[in-house]
């Protein structure tokens, strides 16, 4: 294999991240008709893309000096440095580079770091769990589009948690741009010195109002919200026990163990299993229920209710996870708890009061990220005041770590703010999820059943998803990332796509027929195969009932004919006009009431790229687009 850090530093200097090392791209059966060699070089998905790289910078480098690029020759052999050392195709090609780094030789006695990093990398690569990050980069412009290391080399985006496409939306780049030309960049410090600003005030203002609860406090992630919450509130209740789910995030598992509380597992969303153990406690002992309301590997949705009434019989505290549904659930997007009371909470409107006796006031604790619906960064944490201000206290990963700059808070907030508003997208990405989902069924594609947003395509074999995700990327330009252990358990490796309100008819259809035409080619197990073996992973399994989204007709508007055009080839997404007249209005007592930019742009706004004027115009020509639909 190498040395790790010769593998990372070439894949970065290639600008893209390599195929399966060579150990698990071994294991792919013969009968696929894959034997790799070094002369082979041009059929490697990567090796491709370094080599143009190499020679567009080639060819930049050239222009410069204002003449043409006469030296291919360089341009090989700057390819050759630059191809991943992890790719089966280049294994040879690099054995001879003289830019290898060496590792650091041990301290003569003493115990050999570099050879124990390496040895724990190799343990990877052998059982096919190792991490190959692909450079991938989104487009404002050109959403869900992106770009791969070559600004030329365009790829459609079908595994991105910016579920909405919220991270390009107008009015929130807009509101960001502004905050940053008030605010500039950085924060300043911990909440504690100089980085509590306005801006976070009023996004858990904002968070907490979506919640229906009293308080909320922002961390720099999800994972750090749950880490130092669940952390906190095990090592500070006296004897708690913590029941979690099988199949809870990270995150989560790393709270709890942090915390030295002890922790009871219970089976994924099994009830009776939960108050079989839940009933072997005195009620008056501290218990905490920690699950998730969409498990984003499987689509499965947690019963919250039911884990509710378990919770109120036996004393325990409820701590829900909406990671994965806040942005895409319920009528103002905050999460699966407000959508199991769809119409109740769609009556309330905006009010930030509680509905008492609502699923949603019934969960104790809940937690949710900014990034990804939201299209933002960020994590929190909603709940009681006393319960926030004790995490706020006592939380080292809250305290102890430089707050997010205002910028980012603002982009946030004007994302919540828009979504809770307009519930187009959300309705449309479901649709869109609908007709995925069926497509890839009519394929004989194994879709694992989930009544969630969540698209997991089971492919059951690490070597093999991960030869399904290059190859989709090479030969198709679809960008979807192979999904393996130990994020999901062994055999049941899977591509995890993620379908969003941008993305358009001709492009679903496509997407479906280049995932057939991949799985053919691989000899991928179909829906069909899996039900000769039995069933596997919730696929192809035996009398099976139908699962029913969660969505209904009635709440997609597809029952009054109010619900939102999908999108076809050229065609440019909603943006809801009221809603962003509402968004913009929640920042006039910090960055003042906005102003229509002049026609006329002087020479001075004309040098500062950051101004709102053509964020503004494409909001315009945003709303027109849809308007003429």
């Amino acid at each position: 294999m190498g040395h790790a850090l010769t593998v990372r530093s070439s894949q970065m200097v290639a600008g893209y991240a390599s195929l399966a090392g060579s150990a698990e791209f071994n294991k792919i059966p013969e009968h696929q008709g894959i034997k790799p060699s070094a002369a082979d070089a041009s059929k490697c998905p990567h090796a491709s893309k370094a080599i143009a790289a190499a020679r567009m910078a080639e060819e930049l480098a050239s222009a410069k000096k204002g003449k043409a690029t006469k030296n291919s020759v360089a341009a090989a052999a700057a390819a050759k440095v630059a191809s991943p050392a992890g790719c089966p195709f280049h294994a040879n090609a690099n054995a001879s580079s003289t830019s290898e780094v060496k590792p650091k030789a041990p301290t003569p006695g003493g115990f050999d770091y570099e050879k124990f990093y390496a040895e724990e990398l190799d343990k990877k690569h052998k059982d096919a769990s190792y991490r190959y990050f692909n450079n991938i980069n989104r487009m404002a412009n050109k959403f869900p589009i992106a770009h791969t290391g070559n600004p030329k080399d365009e790829v459609e985006v079908w595994c991105a948690n910016d579920y909405l496409g919220m991270g390009n939306n107008p009015v929130v780049l807009e509101t960001m741009h502004r905050t940053l030309n008030t605010y500039g960049h950085g924060a300043g410090g911990t909440r504690n010195i100089a980085g509590n600003t306005g801006m976070h005030l009023a996004l858990e203002a904002e968070v907490a109002s979506l919640h229906r609860k009293p308080a909320a406090l922002v961390f720099s992630s999800c994972y750090v919200a749950n880490d130092a919450t669940l952390t906190t509130l095990g090592s500070k209740l006296p004897g708690c026990i913590y029941f979690s789910d099988s199949m809870n995030h990270a995150s989560m598992i790393q709270g709890m163990r942090h915390s030295g509380a002890k922790r009871v597992i219970f089976k994924h969303n099994d009830l009776e299993d939960l108050e079989m153990k839940l009933a072997q406690y005195p009620k008056e002992t501290p218990k905490i229920i920690a699950f998730e309301s969409v498990y984003s590997m499987c689509g499965s949705i947690g019963p919250i209710s039911e884990i509710c009434d378990l919770a109120e019989r036996y004393g325990a505290l409820t701590f829900l996870d909406e990671v994965h549904a806040v942005g895409l659930y319920g009528p103002h997007g905050a999460g699966v708890a407000e959508h199991l009371d769809y119409d109740l909470q769609k009556r309330a409107g905006q009010s930030p009061d509680p509905i008492k006796g609502s699923v949603m006031d019934r969960i104790d604790i809940i937690t949710g990220t900014l990034g990804k619906a939201y299209g933002a960064v960020g994590g929190y944490i909603a709940g009681s005041p006393d319960f926030v201000d004790m995490i706020r206290s006592y939380a080292a990963g809250f305290i102890f770590t430089t707050s997010l700059p205002p910028v980012n808070m603002a982009g946030a907030r004007a994302s919540i703010s828009y979504q809770k508003e307009y519930n187009g997208d959300r309705q449309l990405k479901q649709l869109n999820v609908r007709n995925a989902k069926a497509q890839f069924e009519a394929l004989d594609i194994p879709v694992i059943p989930g009544p969630s947003h969540i698209v997991p395509v089971l492919i059951g074999d690490p070597a093999l998803a991960r030869l399904a995700s290059d190859t989709l990327l090479e030969k198709y330009n679809v960008y979807v990332q192979a999904i393996n252990y130990p994020t999901v358990a062994r055999g049941e490796e899977r591509l995890r796509f993620t379908v969003t309100p941008g993305h358009n008819v001709e492009q679903i259809a496509r997407l479906a027929n280049a995932v057939d035409s991949v799985f053919t080619e691989l000899g991928i197990k179909r829906t069909s195969d899996w039900a000769k073996l039995g069933g596997h992973a919730g696929v192809g399994v035996p009398d099976a009932k139908p699962v029913e989204p969660i969505w209904t007709d009635e709440q997609l508007g597809l029952v009054d004919g109010t619900a939102p055009h999908v999108l076809h080839a050229g065609q440019r997404g909603v943006v809801d006009e009221r809603a962003v007249r509402v968004t913009r209005e929640k920042f006039d007592d910090l960055l003042g009431p906005y102003v229509e930019p002049v026609t006329e742009i002087d020479a001075l706004t004309a040098e500062r790229p950051l101004a709102a004027a053509p964020l503004t115009a494409s909001i315009h020509a945003a709303v027109a687009a849809a308007s003429a639909v």
